[in-house]
């Protein structure tokens, strides 16, 4: 599909894929499919794409719960992602993790994290490793701005500035912790950039809306970790156009602040800015949603795990 794109059209066309795969993952919730619970990320897809773009293949990538974004942008199948997420045998983890897990081992996705900050520490050590065995990759770790208040976010940056560890930070603040607004908890106004001296990094800033401007940020980032100059951490503003999760109608957000960002929707960013006709979006719209549908009905028609598969995975693979 993406040799028939042009640039503009193939950034695009993956935003329109996620964007697709989320509206489906909200339907099939409502219809009982989805066991558990979802966090979209309707709205923030252009951070993803542009993080994937930026990245080498090879690249350890950690995400946070709200990770579906991420793991398809990085290669993850839509079959492996619906199947997982609807707890078929074909998923990605076998069914087992569901939606707050989604890991890919081939892809370098290592992981999807349901608790808050759990997941920098790793992403740390996975940097570590790659600094002890000069094996050239560049972790980069996905989380949120209510992260930044975790104790584990600033352990982990502290270690990685002191160890110049090759590893990029990106926070999508898309201005709520959950149902709170980021500045009502942080004294700072920019959660991450803020205070990005205090461990000697830059204060980066980026419009998490821009493909193309999160893409080259995280070029320049990578680089950096590459060559030996150590991490960076990047604060992409961005919206979540829903709540929280499935269970949050969202009504504490002032309608003129939904607004506003509803019009800096990304896919019409990078329509507007590239010319892109209502007619070809649409075109782009119904080739993903026909996308979406196929690898839905083979993941609903896909197994489940079998019993034995309960024991898999749990200790190592010879433990009875």
């Amino acid at each position: 599909m993406t040799a028939n794109l042009s640039f503009a059209e193939n950034y695009i066309w993956q935003m329109l894929r996620i964007r697709e795969f989320e509206n489906r993952i909200q339907s099939l919730f409502s219809d009982g499919l989805v066991r558990g619970t979802t966090h979209l990320a309707n709205g923030q897809e252009a951070v993803a794409v542009g993080m994937a773009a930026a990245m080498h293949p090879g690249d350890p990538v950690l995400c946070t719960y709200r990770g579906h974004h991420h793991s398809i942008a990085r290669g993850l199948s839509l079959d492996s992602a619906f199947a997982e997420i609807l707890g078929r045998e074909t998923g990605c983890c076998g069914g087992k993790g569901g939606s707050m897990h989604l890991t890919d081992k081939g892809l370098a996705l290592m992981g999807s994290y349901a608790i808050i900050g759990s997941h920098i520490p790793i992403a740390v050590g996975a940097a570590w490793a790659s600094a002890l065995t000069h094996d050239g990759a560049v972790t980069c770790c996905m989380f949120g701005d209510g992260t930044t208040t975790i104790g584990s976010f600033h352990e982990a940056l502290n270690l990685a500035a002191v160890w110049k560890l090759p590893i990029v930070f990106i926070c999508e603040n898309n201005l709520y912790s959950e149902y709170t607004r980021i500045e009502e908890v942080v004294p700072v106004a920019q959660p991450a950039a803020d205070r990005a001296s205090a461990y000697g990094l830059e204060r980066i800033i980026v419009d998490g809306n821009d493909v193309e401007a999160v893409e080259e940020a995280v070029v320049i980032a990578r680089e950096r970790a590459a060559t030996g100059q150590g991490p960076s951490l990047i604060e992409a503003l961005t919206y979540r156009q829903g709540g929280h999760s499935r269970a949050d109608p969202a009504k504490y957000r002032p309608q003129a602040e939904v607004d506003y960002w509803m019009s800096r929707d990304p896919i019409i960013v990078c329509s507007d800015r590239h010319g892109v006709s209502p007619d070809r979006l649409e075109e782009l719209t119904q080739l993903a949603r026909g996308e979406v549908e196929a690898a839905v009905q083979a993941a609903l028609a896909a197994p489940e795990p079998r019993p034995e598969a309960l024991f898999r995975n749990v200790w190592s693979e010879s433990t009875p």
